[in-house]
Order: structure tokens, then C-alpha cells, then sequence
């Protein structure tokens, strides 16, 4: 069996319109029903508050501010205590490797030894 490929002409391009999985359309007056509006069915609507809107969005601005800081300096905490991990680990499997060679020589002096005091 002969493997088929469809073939599309040049000229039969066809651009899709994009639209947001969370904005819903209301029926418009057209339709009979309500003026068309937008809705936002899975975001909850804000409560209306007496203060000024302005100086909220600015205390989330800093607390988002914030959030992202004390995520910025814990991932920095991590990234250096694996650095500090791995050049031990490094350095210990380079001491493990030189001793074992030595006494793979026949060597009697490879381990030092601490002496008492």
C-alpha cells in the first residue's frame, strides 16, 4: 500500500480566531435575549470596596513584590547549598579515588593517620 499525503493548494490558508478559554458571550440583543456582555465564569468577581481600588492593586503589587523576593532568595538558598553538596561529594570521591590507587600499589602510607596527643 502506497502511502497517500494530502496535498493542500497554496492559496487555501485559513486563520483561526482566538478566544480565551475563561470570557464567555452572552446571547447579543439579536438573538432576542440580553444586551450581548462579557462574563468571566471561572474567576470569582471582586466584592466592591469603599476604599480607593488604587491603593489595593498597589498593596498586592508589593506583595506580590515581596512573594516573588522570598521565592528568589530561598531558590538562590538551594542552588548554593547544592553547589556547596557537590564540591564536597567532588572532593571526597577524589580522596576515596587516591586512596584506593595507593594501597592498589601495595603501598602501607596511605591513610594519615592523626596521632594522639
Amino acid at each position: 500500500m502506497k502511502n497517500q499525503r494530502i496535498t493542500l493548494p497554496d492559496d487555501d490558508h485559513r486563520v483561526l480566531p482566538f478566544r480565551p478559554r475563561d470570557v464567555a458571550h452572552l446571547p447579543s440583543a439579536e438573538d432576542g435575549a440580553r444586551p450581548s456582555a462579557t462574563i468571566l465564569p471561572f474567576r470569582r468577581e471582586a466584592p466592591q470596596l469603599a476604599h480607593d481600588p488604587e491603593e489595593s492593586s498597589r498593596d498586592e503589587a508589593q506583595g506580590d513584590f515581596r512573594h516573588r523576593m522570598l521565592t528568589n532568595v530561598a531558590a538562590l538558598v538551594l542552588t548554593v547549598g547544592l553547589a556547596l553538596v557537590g564540591i564536597w561529594l567532588a572532593t571526597s570521591i577524589a580522596e576515596m579515588r587516591r586512596t584506593q590507587d595507593c594501597v592498589l600499589m601495595g603501598r602501607n602510607d596511605c591513610a594519615t593517620i592523626a596521632a594522639p596527643r
